[in-house]
């Protein structure tokens, strides 16, 4: 038994590595799990045992290593129960274990993307979750960032995989070139990456997104394909948007939805049947944003001014409540606290629609979209319960 005082043997380089293994396959799934260690004992012994002999090989030497430190009454290498268990059975044809440097290459091809060199998904969930709780005992702020690289697909139908491949590494570099030392970059898909960002606010973790982008398609550009390509985002931050990771990946899954289709998506169909001829005003005005989230149950039947008539609402509505949307009017003496946006228009809530036109123009303020602007034709009004007016708007493109 070690006595008071006793300082415990240093473990070597390799000794130590071995150690994180075990951490390491602990998260690992049984099969995952079962495929990695077939190709360590290959490595490592020159054995070839299959999935299944290998994972009982390594449950008998975990539990002969707790079985040796409780005999001798301190920790006991990882190295030395390999060693003693394999020799046991007769399978350690070369008494030397793998050098630190290869040893080295199967820890990092366990927790690496092989593509791009980024963290896997296993550890993104896993780097997530330490992250989430270190934020909540320190009351600090986590941005959960979601990226997607917008038409992948149409870079391996029209120029190869190689070169889809070369585009999801030219993502790769930019992120690592762009984060700081904190900040950690995972690829959890096959288009898809995510970051965290620890001590980052709503307004921090979206320039940097933005710098990231500029910066990727920057890159891009040597490649001289006429694609758009680019990394689309969405960002959610505890505890703001949520203190769990459901709801956090939940929040950045939705943004990113609403950023990718605000900006791509055709021009919407009105549901009113009579619709006026658009000024030349009108005319000259950039298509608005126009967000698309996923189906759902149809919303409440809405009565629209003009012809009467009610019809169900064909979009649901993105609710902005809580954040610092805005709309300036054209005036530039009356604004407004943007409260929802849908594909054909947004609600506005603002102290008075007094001698405010049918149609007029205005600057919407959203976060995540660049400052646009749109020409408004108004659609109803309500009177709140704190006195305020709800007013409904459509877009007219």
């Amino acid at each position: 038994m070690p006595q008071p005082g006793d300082v415990p043997p240093k473990l070597s380089a390799e000794d130590s590595s071995l150690d994180l293994l075990v951490e390491t396959l602990e998260g690992l799934d049984e099969s995952a799990r079962a495929q990695f260690l077939r190709q360590f004992f290959r490595t490592i012994a020159q054995i070839d045992l299959s999935e299944a002999q290998s994972s009982e090989y390594w449950t008998r030497i975990l539990d002969w290593r707790r079985e040796l430190a409780r005999i001798v009454g301190r920790t006991i290498s990882l190295r030395t129960a390999i060693v003693e268990v394999l020799s046991s059975s007769s399978s350690l044809r070369v008494p030397v274990l793998v050098e630190y440097d290869e040893f080295k290459k199967l820890q990092i091809n366990a927790a690496t993307d092989a593509l791009t060199g980024l963290y896997n998904r296993r550890l993104f969930d896993e780097y997530l979750d330490k992250e989430l709780n270190r934020a909540k005992r320190y009351g600090q702020q986590l941005a959960v960032v979601i990226l997607d690289l917008h038409k992948l697909k149409e870079v391996n139908d029209r120029f190869g995989h190689l070169q889809g491949d070369h585009v999801l590494q030219i993502a790769a570099t930019t992120l690592r070139t762009t984060l700081r030392a904190s900040d950690f970059a995972f690829r959890i898909g096959g288009d898809e990456f995510a970051l965290l960002l620890p001590e980052t606010d709503a307004d921090q973790a979206l320039t940097l997104c933005r710098r990231v982008r500029t910066e990727y398609e920057n890159q891009l550009r040597p490649l001289k394909m006429d694609v758009g390509v680019t990394l689309d985002f969405g960002v959610a931050v505890h505890p703001t948007d949520g203190d769990q990771k459901a709801s956090l990946l939940g929040v950045a899954d939705e943004r990113l939805y609403a950023l990718k289709h605000s900006t791509r998506a055709a021009a919407p169909k009105t549901p009113i049947e009579a619709r006026p001829s658009p000024s030349r005003e009108a005319a000259a005005t950039p298509t608005p944003p126009r967000v698309i989230p996923p189906p759902s149950t149809p919303g409440p039947t809405v009565v629209r001014e003009g012809p009467q008539r009610a019809e169900r609402r064909k979009w649901e509505r993105v609710s902005l409540a809580g954040t610092k949307a805005h709309a300036i009017f054209a005036d530039g003496q009356r604004t407004a606290k943007v409260i929802d946006l849908s594909y054909g228009g947004v609600a506005l809530l603002l102290e008075s629609d007094a001698d405010l036109p049918e149609q007029f123009n205005a600057v919407l303020h959203v976060p995540i979209l660049p400052p646009v602007r749109v020409v408004l034709r108004r659609v109803f009004s309500l009177r709140s319960e704190v006195g305020r007016i709800r007013l409904g708007c459509s877009f007219i493109s």
